[in-house]
């Protein structure tokens, strides 16, 4: 694959989310779609400012952009290759449990670990077509949205620590139409705990390096 992105690689292997997400359908999300995605922005960037750019900094340089645009075309595929990356590394096949900091700022934000997970379902579940879910953190006060097609918080500056992604590719193939039973065994088993709590600090860190 040639480009200056590449496919980052699975934190596990294809057949480790097994049952609740099946072998064959991280083959095709990943070894077709998100790969797709990295392919397509590699042709769009070449001989582009965003060539030179963290892909970070090309969804936010590109979020906006009128349709039909090039940078549209760009954002898209960016934008898909961060959530997608971002996914991965949201789910776990051995998550561990909510506990520390987190755990605290959950209690105190949404009441309870479980009402936390009902939120994400929920709003998984009534976002419109094609998009994700995210626990997001702004200002150590966390908060659960929503998002279509390639959007993503991260482009607006604020911090995702979580997020779970209800595109039909990412749970068709074992749960057909059923998104909200998708959506519930994945929060239920395979959220991966000590990844949000990491994301909840960098934003600590953030804060901290900005006040001195």
């Amino acid at each position: 694959m040639t480009g200056p992105f590449a496919l980052s690689p699975l934190p596990w292997d294809e057949s480790a989310l097994e049952p609740v997400i099946s072998a064959r359908t991280i083959a095709f999300h990943y070894g077709k779609h998100h790969k797709t995605y990295v392919e397509t922005l590699n042709k769009l960037v070449a001989g582009t400012p965003y060539a030179d750019m963290k892909l970070e900094r090309v969804v936010q340089a590109t979020m906006g952009a009128a349709e039909g645009s090039k940078e549209k075309t760009i954002f898209n595929n960016a934008g898909q290759v961060w959530n997608h990356d971002f996914y991965w590394r949201s789910l776990s096949p051995r998550p561990g449990k909510l506990k520390g900091r987190l755990a605290q700022a959950v209690e105190r934000d949404f009441g309870s670990a479980a009402a936390l997970i009902e939120k994400l379902a929920t709003e998984g579940k009534e976002q419109f077509g094609s998009g994700w879910v995210w626990l997001v953190s702004k200002g150590g006060k966390l908060g659960v949205e929503k998002s279509a097609n390639a959007i993503d918080p991260m482009a607006k500056g604020i911090n995702c620590l979580l997020t779970v992604d209800v595109w039909e590719h990412a749970y068709y193939l074992d749960y057909q139409n059923e998104r909200p039973k998708y959506l519930q065994a994945a929060l239920e088993k395979l959220i991966d705990w000590d990844f949000a709590a990491e994301n909840l600090d960098k934003e600590d860190h953030v804060v901290r390096a900005a006040a001195e």
